[in-house]
């Protein structure tokens, strides 16, 4: 989330990316040449030094499936070459830190784990895993990214973890067709926000598409709202647990979003068809059956798009996006990624957090699409469409002023396990929005002892 930007900056980001179709992703033309495994490479424009690892062998941990682990495999497939050394990618689980314990218990650790929460990384830390970032890799930090970027991968003035890939998760993505039938405007405010969706209701449309299965989802809709509504040093504050989960600030946020959960005929399927709509599903419903989806709009970040493809809707004409409403002053914008984390002490390990944190492991997976970077350094030419380009630089641009996603900053037993902590009491106030002081005694109960632990 960034403090200076005004909603009028987002909204002209925004107004930009909604008027423009997405093109097919490429291979940016195949300009890149690959290295011959001396280190150095052979393409002109390299930006890094690696080092040469023939022979040796280092695995990588994720919970990237499908196109996204597809995509970066291309970025581990361009490090093999550069360097000699062979990359295997290791399919990891939800919450990773348990994935990760059970690997180490083992004895069978991955090199490098792409850690999607910054609690993550913490405990990763606290339980001895992790190894500090090697002084090559950390050049290229301190030569790539803005200092928050930084900041988020450190523990105790430390550097852990490097910052590959990016979202902005404050967009709304919605069908075209269904808002010019209800004659329907891109809502700017949560009051507009909640008339619009009243008005594509009254057309017949379920105006939302909430995805309950998944309580990430719902932490992601608080955020928002509670960032929008209480402002950045609450937000911190609370993102620290240095402020109960019972404070005023908290009631007000969790009151706002009842605005919406407590109208199950604004919900595609109501509170209980949501409970059981999965995030992928909640975004396909929205752009399939033409001017008559289950939903009209669907909440996320920038990787909706990855969802959006596997429609026959076309993103700038039957998918459009618009940032979420402001609540307060300014509408929010709340960040998330995924950090690589050296779980061996090795220079394989170190030379991989080196590349990713560089500008040519970055622009691989920008030119394939569905990819935001922190990484200052990358041409947002790279971007395969305008689409993703305005959003990159809008990310960038927002420098040391963003806020990452407060449940991932948060110890994972509460903000990132399913059917637990967070996720869980969200999908309760989900079914009962009626229950905002009891939402926010279990909210306040499980982060007390969450953040002891």
């Amino acid at each position: 989330m960034r403090t200076t930007l005004s909603i009028r900056r987002a909204a002209l980001v925004f107004t930009a990316v909604g008027a423009l179709a997405l093109t097919g992703c490429g291979d940016g033309g195949g300009s890149k040449k690959s290295g011959d495994g001396s280190g150095e490479g052979t393409d002109s424009a390299s930006t890094v030094t690696l080092p040469k690892l023939d022979g040796e062998n280092i695995s990588v941990a994720a919970v990237w499936t499908g196109p996204e682990q597809a995509n970066f495999t291309k970025v581990l497939g361009e490090f093999e070459k550069r360097t000699g050394a062979k990359v295997t990618f290791v399919p990891a689980q939800d919450p990773i830190v348990n994935f990760l314990g059970t690997k180490i218990a083992g004895g069978q650790p991955p090199d490098v784990a792409m850690i999607p929460q910054v609690g993550a990384i913490q405990q990763a830390v606290a339980k001895k895993w992790a190894k500090p970032v090697g002084p090559e890799a950390k050049a290229q930090l301190t030569k790539n990214y803005a200092k928050v970027w930084q900041d988020l991968g450190a523990v105790d003035g430390t550097q852990y973890g490097v910052y590959f890939k990016a979202a902005n998760k404050s967009l709304i993505w919605y069908n075209a067709a269904a808002f010019d039938n209800a004659g329907a405007a891109e809502p700017k405010t949560w009051k507009d926000f909640i008339t619009t969706a009243e008005t594509i209701s009254a057309s017949g449309v379920t105006p939302v598409s909430v995805a309950g299965a998944d309580g990430w989802t719902l932490t992601d809709w608080f955020e928002n709202v509670y960032l929008s509504q209480a402002g950045p040093e609450k937000y911190d504050q609370l993102a620290k647990h240095e402020i109960p989960w019972t404070d005023p600030s908290v009631k007000d946020a969790l009151t706002t979003l009842a605005e919406l959960f407590g109208k199950p005929e604004l919900i595609a399927g109501g509170a209980d068809g949501a409970l059981q709509t999965e995030f992928p599903t909640s975004v396909t419903q929205t752009f399939t059956g033409g001017d008559q989806p289950k939903g009209a709009m669907v909440f996320e970040g920038d990787f909706v798009s990855i969802n959006i493809a596997q429609t026959e809707a076309k993103i700038g004409t039957d998918a459009k996006v618009f940032p979420f409403p402001a609540v307060g002053a300014d509408s929010p914008v709340v960040t998330g990624g995924d950090a690589a984390v050296a779980l061996k002490d090795s220079k394989g390990a170190q030379a991989l957090l080196t590349w990713l944190a560089s500008a040519d492991a970055a622009k691989i997976w920008a030119e394939a699409g569905g990819f935001i970077s922190p990484n200052k350094a990358l041409d947002v030419a790279a971007y395969p469409n305008d689409v993703q380009r305005t959003m990159a630089e809008a990310l960038v641009a927002a420098g040391d002023d963003v806020r990452f996603d407060m449940s991932d900053q948060a110890p994972q037993s509460f903000g990132g396990t399913p059917g637990k902590g967070e996720w869980k009491i969200l999908q309760d106030f989900l079914k009962n929005p009626k229950d905002v002081a009891g939402a926010q005694q279990k909210l306040e109960s499980e982060a007390a002892k969450a953040y002891k632990s």
